[in-house]
């Protein structure tokens, strides 16, 4: 594919401000959603090739969380779309003030392996409500499902207007260097710095979704069971495979043993007494994410879990022992079905752990402690979270999902996805029939008095 070409078609099809209207953009986000709803089979089908995601799964992490987007963004766009009346101040007297949005232009969206079809299109749902070109660059380690997303765009909107391009980091490099106007950046911190490095050559603005060693800490006030409950889910959905998932957990020292036996009851109530050969478990995305993972698990204590279906990239749920753990558990996203314990006397020793490393994506909080809760809050930095459960934090259109610090920059989902893809511009419109003569010169005593009045 001519990406210059494409890149210039979309330029110029901006340039007709069709994309402005906001019945053009409605007309796309329906247009997009009968299409998802068209292909749900074909969908679900591809990302059980790549991941082995059951139908439920599919659905709960991937497909029905776009459906949700574009039904909120329908509801809301023609409001957000709008000019913004502000208040003028007194010193500009007599005129309106006004925030009026506008699209940035050509977006690029780059989706990563791990939800390929969600962290798609969610930001291209985004993109389409804030008027918008785009250009999607899916993942090349989920093959079926950039094919299936491919079909979709194609056989939905014309190429000047979403287009997809396939290939592996030399596409996406090409693309790196093209003056687009705006760069929406999902995957793994190593890359998010190239992206931004970019980006900073044309000075063009971005959006990283990145990851990090998100913590979950469980306290002795906890409902335990229920804890261990929502902590592996979090843990097991897409096999560890989220950038949200728990990395590691911190307990609370006097109540470590009892919460471990709840984690062996969930995880058989879950995946049963063999869960690497549960049907419905996803697998790790390919042999060298799974190579990584087993080289982490190489040597270390385990305290649940630990076996490994190498046939089918499969390891189930492994709780290892944090004290005993190798360097790269500490300081490594782990991504996947794989977590190390910690234990803490008190919760300034748990604080303390985690800001030592850098600030997480996500931060989890299990606990009846209110002053507890409110000291964690306060105390540590992350991008978001959840009090007594994990993951669902970002299965909302009504509260913005981003990183901050090495974990990511910007949010998206909801007004804040409208907002990322919108640029707001500061509008006065002065009024004509008076005009006060005490910001022009010359400057004398008494405009010097009502500048001052004025300017309080």
């Amino acid at each position: 594919m001519d990406i210059e070409n494409l890149i210039n078609k979309q330029k110029n099809f901006f340039e007709t401000n069709k994309t402005k209207d906001i019945k053009y953009r409605k007309q796309a986000l329906k247009k997009l959603k009968e299409v998802i709803l068209k292909n749900e089979k074909d969908i679900e089908i591809a990302l059980r090739k790549d991941l082995n995601k059951s139908s439920s799964e599919t659905y709960m992490a991937e497909l029905g969380l776009c459906l949700s987007e574009i039904n909120y963004m329908l509801k809301h766009i023609g409001k957000w779309g709008r000019d913004r009346k502000v208040l003028t101040p007194l010193s500009q007297f007599h005129a309106k003030s006004f925030e009026s949005p506008e699209p940035y232009g050509v977006t690029l969206i780059i989706s990563p392996w791990n939800y390929p079809f969600m962290l798609a299109i969610e930001p291209l749902i985004d993109a389409i409500s804030a008027g918008n070109c785009a250009i999607l660059k899916p993942s090349e380690y989920s093959p079926n499902t950039s094919k299936i997303i491919e079909k979709m765009i194609k056989e939905t909107f014309e190429e000047e207007y979403i287009s997809v391009v396939q290939g592996e980091k030399e596409v996406c490099m090409e693309l790196l260097n093209k003056d687009v106007d705006y760069i929406f950046y999902t995957g793994g911190t190593r890359v998010g710095q190239i992206v931004m490095e970019q980006a900073a050559k044309r000075l063009i603005p971005v959006t990283l979704e990145l990851g990090g060693k998100s913590p979950c800490i469980v306290d002795k006030t906890a409902n335990l069971e229920l804890s261990a409950k929502r902590i592996l889910f979090g843990k097991i959905l897409n096999a560890g495979q989220t950038c949200v998932a728990p990395d590691y957990l911190l307990v609370q020292k006097d109540i470590k043993e009892k919460l471990m036996t709840y984690f062996v009851k969930y995880i058989r109530e879950f995946l049963g007494n063999n869960p690497i050969q549960n049907q419905t478990y996803p697998h790790i995305i390919n042999e060298k994410h799974f190579k990584r993972l087993l080289d982490l698990l190489e040597g270390e204590k385990i305290l649940i879990g630990g076996r490994i279906n190498h046939k089918e990239r499969i390891i189930e749920p492994t709780f290892i022992d944090g004290n005993t753990a190798k360097k790269q558990l500490l300081e490594e996203e782990i991504f996947g079905p794989i977590m190390p314990v910690f234990t803490y006397d008190k919760i300034e020793e748990a604080i303390s752990f985690i800001k030592k490393k850098e600030k997480p994506l996500a931060c989890y909080l299990f606990t009846s402690d209110k002053k507890l809760e409110k000291k964690v809050l306060n105390e540590v930095s992350f991008g978001g979270g959840c009090i007594n459960d994990t993951i669902i934090h970002l299965a909302t259109s009504r509260m913005g999902f981003g990183g901050v610090g090495n974990s990511g920059m910007g949010s998206y989902h909801g007004k804040k996805g409208f907002d990322t893809f919108t640029h707001y511009r500061s509008i006065v419109k002065k009024y004509t029939w008076i005009d006060l003569p005490i910001r022009y010169m010359p400057y004398t005593k008494m405009k010097d008095k009502l500048i001052r009045f004025f300017l309080k």
